[in-house]
């Protein structure tokens, strides 16, 4: 896979270090994604302006290379209009406050989960790939708040977070290494940046009413406190975080592959419930909603930006909310990592060249109709076919399914069955 460098980055003074831990990531993919719904409906900036004081906001500019900004007057509605966005998603497994009680204590700082969210230039796409934590990579050297630098290796991939943590003993700077690690790699160029934690998703989740998702098989997790049997349910936003955080146990294989897939039921659930609500028009609620989705979030995003650029994907469908996972395969130097196979290069060069991401479909072929009398006109019925005006009986058709984090979806598309 092609290396891609960033751009020399200027020294900066340190700013204040927290004690934060990346892991979870629903909340924040769910923010960006189902913005596109709220957002739009919320009165613009007033609202906006109200909601920003939930975000503690960092500017990573010295840090990071970003993406071109527009040369053009911005549209007002939207300061990225007619530009692709391209917005990393990170979970924050933050053990303070609530947080500790709900994760558990737990040394170190990981990335266990993030999520690339594309956004198309013509905003009718907004397209979602999981990254696997165990991927194989190469971790560029990073800018540390402090002006100092660490050295290039290969690595897993979430050490990316964990070395810019241990080493700027901030969030800014596990942010940034985070960000150049996906440039590297990717070669997509990032706009934003989103770290969110596990509080924030479960008042999410309750905000909205909970989630409908239908759980196949019974799960049981000691880790996560997850205990759910199979079948349709409607979880709240403590069995949601468990559900999105579970890996070990009675119905799960252990990998962050298929937990990814999990994540990415979720998120698309989340979206459909949305849809299905009158949350656009119960101000109460979306003001409700707007208020869980943005507290405790750490980003360089000014919450006005996301609404322009929110209000701008207004018209977005379900079908063209799109999950895949980077394409993968168990890595050759160790079985317990992955790497990314050469269908990951083609995937990574759709987004950054703001292409369908799976590629364009091919044209279906269709049969223009045929005179009478035409040799080349389709034979006549056979005799089994059923009598003139007489409705032919229907074959049944399986309804499709497709897996979760092994096969890309939509948001209209069918991941379970219950």
């Amino acid at each position: 896979m092609t290396s891609r460098h960033a751009a020399p980055r200027r020294r900066r003074a340190p700013r204040h270090a927290r004690n934060l831990r990346a892991h979870g990531v629903l909340r924040g993919v769910a923010l960006v994604a189902t913005s596109v719904l709220v957002f739009g409906a919320a009165g613009g900036v007033a609202v906006a302006a109200r909601l920003n004081g939930n975000v503690d906001r960092v500017d990573l500019s010295d840090l990071v290379a970003a993406a071109p900004t527009p040369t053009d007057a911005p549209d007002p509605t939207d300061a990225r209009a007619g530009q692709p966005v391209n917005i990393l998603v990170l979970g924050s497994d933050q053990r303070d406050g609530e947080n500790g009680a709900i994760g558990g204590d737990e040394e170190g700082m990981r990335s266990d989960t993030t999520i690339l969210v594309h956004i198309s230039a013509d905003r009718t796409r907004v397209e979602l790939v999981s990254i696997p934590r165990d991927s194989l990579v190469d971790i560029p050297s990073c800018t540390m708040t402090d002006g100092t630098t660490t050295k290039p290796r290969h690595g897993q991939f979430n050490a990316a977070f964990a070395l810019g943590w241990d080493t700027g003993k901030n969030i800014e700077s596990a942010m940034a290494c985070t960000w150049s690690t996906v440039v590297e790699n990717t070669g997509v160029p990032l706009t934003n940046i989103v770290v969110v934690d596990f509080a924030g998703f479960q008042n999410m989740i309750n905000a909205v009413g909970g989630v409908e998702m239908c759980i196949e098989n019974d799960i049981k997790d000691r880790y996560t406190g997850l205990d759910i049997t199979a079948g349709l349910h409607r979880l709240d936003g403590t069995t949601a975080l468990q559900y999105a955080r579970a890996r070990h146990g009675t119905g799960l294989d252990g990998s962050d592959i298929m937990r990814a897939g999990r994540q990415q039921q979720l998120i698309a659930n989340l979206a459909n419930e949305v849809l299905s609500k009158n949350l656009l028009t119960d101000a109460g609620q979306l003001l409700q909603f707007l208020s869980a989705a943005t507290q405790s979030v750490t980003t360089d995003i000014a919450v006005t930006d996301l609404t322009g650029l929110a209000f701008s994907l207004r018209g977005i469908t379900r079908e063209n909310i799109t999950f895949t996972t980077v394409p993968w395969a168990p890595a050759r130097s160790d079985k317990n990592r992955v790497e990314w196979t050469s269908a990951a290069d083609e995937l990574w060069a759709n987004i950054a060249a703001d292409r369908p991401m799976l590629g364009t479909p091919e044209p279906v072929a269709t049969t223009p109709p045929q005179a009478a009398g035409d040799p080349a006109a389709p034979a006549a019925p056979d005799a089994g076919a059923p009598p003139a005006g007489e409705a032919p009986v229907a074959e049944p058709t399986p309804t499709p399914t497709k897996t979760p984090g092994r096969e890309a979806f939509t948001a209209a598309d069918v991941t379970a069955t219950c």
